[in-house]
């Protein structure tokens, strides 16, 4: 696949450089070129940054640092058996358990969420950070509503990251997916209360938390663009009338 010119291969991080001096200069710059190119796609066009990322494997796949972003480029096109297969290899290469909620959420993507709760509750989960624990809580809670738990989920969710009041990168999320479950569980006025809270902190438009609170008050959005041709619409027979009417009048004048 093309590879744009303004695309240099230095650009992708440091670390994932220096895993990269293991290979031939020339090499190492080939694939560094092709990870930029995940990197920038996977959010806007995953099976680009998917495709791109094939040819990185292809070209390196003893570097840990590719068999992670191939990991979650097929994640993000929702391969989840290629990307736990991704996951654990390059668990098995940095010995690091960053990758482990992504791991249980591939699980739950295989429709296996007793799995995903499984390694929830493994030791592995006390050795991630604070960011990582908070997304294996998202992920256990997931899990128990792909198993009809609602009330569990809920429960799974509430924790001193919810209750407090500092905004951190998954402070948003955590307490959409609790408002979220709230509603599910028909609780509909404490979910209405956590959208808001949800809303408060997605400062980078990362939930649709503001859409969720406007439908359930009932706000309705309409396309002024399409607001307008209805309008045109509905004038344009009026005019047609008013121009019959005239054209009438003129040939009573004649007769």
């Amino acid at each position: 696949m093309p590879i744009p010119e303004d695309v240099t291969g230095e650009e992708i991080d440091k670390d994932v450089r220096q895993e990269l001096q293991s290979l031939p200069k020339t090499l190492a710059e080939d694939v560094a070129k092709n990870l930029v190119m995940v990197a920038r796609l996977i959010d806007e066009d995953p099976e680009r940054a998917y495709a791109y990322s094939r040819i990185a494997l292809r070209l390196a796949s003893r570097v840990a640092a590719v068999r992670e972003a191939a990991g979650f480029a097929a994640y993000a096109t929702q391969k989840y058996s290629e990307a736990l297969a991704e996951f654990r290899a390059a668990r098995r290469m940095t010995g690091t358990v960053e990758l482990w909620p992504l791991m249980a959420d591939c699980e739950r993507g295989l429709g296996r969420p007793e799995k995903a709760l499984d390694m929830a509750g493994a030791p592995e989960v006390q050795k991630l950070d604070k960011a990582g624990q908070v997304e294996m809580r998202l992920v256990a809670a997931g899990a128990r509503r792909d198993m009809g738990q609602l009330d569990a989920a809920i429960v799974t969710l509430q924790s001193s990251e919810l209750a407090s009041n500092s905004v951190q990168p998954w402070t948003a999320r955590l307490r959409y997916a609790y408002a979220d479950a709230l509603l599910a569980a028909g609780r509909e006025g404490e979910a209405r209360e956590w959208f808001a809270k949800a809303v408060e902190a997605d400062r980078d438009g990362s939930t649709d938390a503001s859409d969720r609170l406007a439908e359930l008050d009932g706000v309705e959005f309409t396309d002024a663009f399409v607001e307008d041709e209805e309008q045109d619409q509905v004038q344009e027979p009026a005019q047609d009338g008013a121009h019959r009417d005239e054209q009438d009048a003129q040939d009573e004048d004649k007769d």
